[in-house]
């Protein structure tokens, strides 16, 4: 791995993140530009720590599947999601996000992961409520591990270097400098007022639906 000029990273390292898409289902991108940094720091492992708040999940199986296909590479911290929970019952939770080189660039690192809004309690004005995702902390691990203290700092981090079960390695936390101190997710809220419309709803659906449902057993049947 590459040594790199600390000083300089500790200075003008900037992280930048984006949501994409509408709706609930969004892509979080993020993009880290390190600062100045010698030929062949792109072997080291860059990654983005970040909380994500209850307005927002990841879905585990989802980031599986996506793992088996090497589209990303993250680690949630706990591993356990309750993917139906509306937002007034869940927790946040930490995310490792592993970063890829940005062939363009040899100081950048960009990586992408889906992430869903949670339903909030509806509201009075119906307006949408707003999530915040702050800038997330910049990680580090080379192999020489030769980082000046004056601004890498030992960060405690209980994943590997590479994304794969490879044993404990030493990550490096930065101070940087965010484009934006927040990321914003708009999450559409129903109407308080259109909560008895919707349970009524609901119910004479659901009572429909099992009626028609039981009406096909008795018609088709087979009983012993």
């Amino acid at each position: 791995c590459a040594t790199l000029d600390a000083q300089a990273a500790c200075q003008d390292t900037t992280v930048t993140q984006e949501l994409l898409k509408e709706g609930f289902h969004r892509d979080l991108l993020v993009k880290v530009e390190l600062g100045a940094v010698e030929e062949g720091a792109g072997r080291c492992a860059v990654a983005a720590r970040t909380r994500l708040p209850p307005g927002i999940y990841v879905d585990p199986y989802e980031l599986a599947s996506l793992q088996q296909h090497n589209l990303t590479k993250a680690v949630l911290t706990p591993d356990v999601i309750d993917v139906e929970a509306p937002e007034y019952l869940a927790t946040d939770f930490l995310v490792l996000l592993y970063m890829d080189p940005d062939p363009r660039c040899s100081r950048c690192f960009r990586a992408a992961l889906p992430v869903h809004g949670r339903y909030h309690r509806p509201a009075e004005d119906g307006k949408e409520a707003l999530v915040a995702l702050k800038s997330p902390e910049v990680l580090i691990c080379c192999c020489d591990n030769r980082l000046s203290s004056e601004c890498w700092k030992p960060a405690e981090v209980g994943a590997p270097c590479s994304g794969k079960n490879d044993g404990p390695c030493q990550w490096y936390s930065v101070t940087h400098r965010p484009v934006h101190e927040e990321a914003i997710l708009q999450v559409p809220v129903g109407l308080r007022q259109h909560s008895s419309l919707v349970c009524a709803v609901t119910l004479l659906a659901t009572v429909l639906c099992s009626s028609l449902i039981l009406v096909a057993v008795c018609k088709y049947g087979h009983f012993s």
